[in-house]
């Protein structure tokens, strides 16, 4: 049996983490998107036993490291199947970026196989899964505009977005999520209102959204790689209508409400990064 799932990126147009639970996960209070940038997650089931996993990006683990096989594994576990599942990843999204590229592969390989295997699992029990492989998964089963709260597992879904497009900037540089998380100071850090985002984006108001956008992480992953602010400053000087960091970066991101600015801004930015994309949310 075979199935193609397409995996979307996820920005974040609000980011806060209020604090640091007694296991070390963090607590975070976000509000995410879905884009138009997207990897393509192909899944053959057959007679026989093990995970195969195929990506077009040569450096990316395509073994028990790669988040899309521990989905496939853990999912095989969970329910006893014994089948043979290889897993071919077309891969579009930035990596290590912060925007949730291989959460996003494990969520498809997650929907893939519960349509395959008939395990009759809602998005609910879907999401609740995926948070054991990482805390972006469960949004990612959904991958559309939602508020994220909880330890990712806390989906409570959104409007669709006014009108607006994206122009996305990945610098040549690599953030270790991890490492950025477990150099939070809780008592430093400024937070974001989230919740005044999510009454903009509730009310698709596109000047209330562009107002109230924010990532508590980026002074920390912006203190440690230098290329962010020096993007944002670059939003700011094309026309941009906000930028941020999406995640923990290092990827940037600027707002715009129409196509003809975001153009100008790509167009303008390109010859300082290789990786620039304009997309729309999903």
């Amino acid at each position: 049996m075979r199935t193609v799932e397409k995996a979307c990126a996820k920005l974040n147009l609000g980011l806060d983490t209020p604090y640091r639970h007694k296991d070390g996960k963090i607590e975070w209070n976000m509000i995410m998107t879905s884009i138009e940038l997207s990897d393509y997650v192909e899944i053959v089931t057959e007679k026989g036993n093990g995970i195969s996993v195929h990506c077009n990006r040569v450096f990316l683990p395509q073994d028990h490291r790669n988040l899309a096989y521990q989905a496939a594994f853990l999912l095989k576990k969970k329910f006893g199947i014994h089948q043979k599942v290889d897993i071919h990843i077309r891969k579009n999204i930035p990596v290590a970026a912060g925007m949730g590229g291989g959460s996003s592969d494990a969520a498809a390989v997650i929907r893939g196989l519960n349509r395959l295997w008939n395990l009759h699992m809602t998005n609910q029990e879907m999401a609740t899964f995926g948070l054991q492989l990482d805390s972006d998964v469960p949004y990612c089963v959904y991958s559309q505009t939602a508020m994220v709260t909880g330890k990712g597992d806390n989906i409570e879904l959104m409007p669709k977005l006014p009108k607006m497009y994206f122009v996305i900037v990945k610098p040549k540089v690599s953030v270790s999520t991890p490492e950025i998380l477990n150099k939070i100071d809780y008592d430093k850090l400024e937070h974001v209102n989230v919740n005044e985002l999510a009454a903009a984006v509730e009310t698709q108001d596109y000047d209330q959204i562009v107002s109230h956008m924010g990532n508590v992480l980026e002074p920390l992953s912006s203190k440690h790689h230098s290329e962010i602010k020096k993007i944002k400053d670059k939003f700011e000087k094309y026309g941009a209508d906000s930028a941020q960091m999406s995640g923990t970066g290092p990827t940037v991101f600027g707002i715009c409400r129409t196509e003809s600015q975001a153009k100008h801004i790509f167009n303008s930015i390109r010859g300082f990064c290789s990786e620039v994309y304009i997309v729309r949310p999903v």
